[in-house]
């Protein structure tokens, strides 16, 4: 890369290409940008985010636009969001969330909305949760999670709910998990898994099981266990 970056973000576009976002070095924190493209393996430095941020999400749209969201500079926590426009390369200030907040997930529902929960802005663990509608670049609140989270996952079913797993507020290390439904905005608690754990990685399998794997619990974790849906059981 042109610029050496940590707490960033990549995201593969609908070109194949994959945008590096944001970060931080040892001169600071980043809003520069640079693009990969696979066929050249050569990096290209984008047009810069209107914000600095680290510790943010991005996710590309149906559209194929970029959304990135949240992070913070140093203590100044972010609420703000912006728009990527391959087409243009331009960055575009939308929306701003109703929290400010970093290390939280994202998730993008089946009916195209994107969830976004939990984080902190600073010492504020947060049990909020809402939704960016990509029709209207507009944030609602939606239903709050059981407890709060940060460095956690989240992973949208096949049956279009979103189930969270575990995570950290600091003081302690979670088991627990829960489970998202847009219909009704709500969430509800779900098995617990087997070991406590953060900054674990969580994938869907093709049979619609959850793989959790790693993290941490005081210690590096080689743990994995399998969510299944249908008992929701571990």
């Amino acid at each position: 890369m042109n610029n050496a970056r940590a707490e960033h973000t990549a995201s593969v576009l609908t070109n194949g290409k994959v945008l590096v976002t944001g970060g931080l070095n040892n001169q600071g924190f980043l809003n520069s940008t640079e693009l990969y493209d696979p066929s050249t393996e050569i990096w290209t430095i984008m047009g810069s985010m209107n914000n600095a941020r680290a510790e943010h999400t991005a996710s590309v749209l149906a559209n194929g636009k970029v959304l990135v969201i949240g992070g913070h500079i140093n203590q100044d926590f972010l609420n703000s969001t912006e728009l990527y426009d391959p087409s243009t390369d331009t960055w575009t200030i939308t929306d701003s969330m109703n929290d400010a907040r970093a290390e939280h997930i994202v998730s993008i529902l089946t009916n195209g909305k994107m969830l976004v929960a939990g984080g902190h802005n600073n010492f504020n663990r947060l049990y909020s949760a809402e939704l960016y509608d990509p029709s209207t670049e507009t944030w609602t609140t939606t239903g709050s999670m059981n407890y709060t989270r940060i460095q956690f996952t989240a992973s949208v079913l096949t049956n279009g709910k979103v189930l969270v797993t575990g995570g950290s507020n600091y003081n302690f290390n979670r088991n627990s998990a829960e489970l998202y439904d847009s219909s009704t905005g709500m969430w509800t608690i779900t098995g617990s898994m087997n070991h406590t754990r953060w900054k674990h990685t969580s994938s869907v399998l093709k049979n619609g099981n959850v793989l959790v794997t790693g993290g941490f619990d005081h210690y590096p974790l080689d743990t994995a266990e399998l969510y299944d849906p249908s008992t929701e059981t571990w």
